[in-house]
């Protein structure tokens, strides 16, 4: 019985892990600068690893590789988060601009806007 409760235990965080892994990965991608690039790594991607870290960590079992990968755990919660603070920090201090939606359209401001077009008038 508890094996089958820690083997569904496992699954349950991996699962996660990998869910939210994927759901950075598609953010990254996705998400038009890098403020929300470093918004979106920042805080699932720490889940995704914390709950891979924390599947891995419930394997081992009481090991001493469990208390490795359970300081490896709070090294990433306390690292990742700190990082993606120093990129969006750096990227503002040297003048990126953040890629805003003008009001009631969702279209992003970095387009150009073309001249409308008139009957030859001025």
């Amino acid at each position: 019985m508890i094996e089958t409760i820690r083997f569904w235990a496992i699954v349950v965080c991996l699962g996660l892990g990998v869910f939210f892994t994927l759901v950075s990965t598609v953010g990254v991608i996705r998400l038009p600068d890098i403020y929300a690039r470093a918004h979106t790594a920042s805080q699932t991607d720490t889940l995704g690893a914390g709950f891979a870290l924390a599947g891995v960590a419930v394997a081992f079992g009481w090991q001493h590789a469990a208390v490795y990968t359970v300081l490896l755990l709070f090294f990433v919660f306390i690292t990742n988060p700190t990082a993606a603070h120093a990129i969006a920090r750096s990227a503002a201090e040297t003048g990126v601009e953040p890629i805003l939606a003008e009001e009631g359209t969702g279209a992003e401001t970095d387009e150009i806007d073309a001249p409308a077009e008139t009957d030859g008038e001025p």
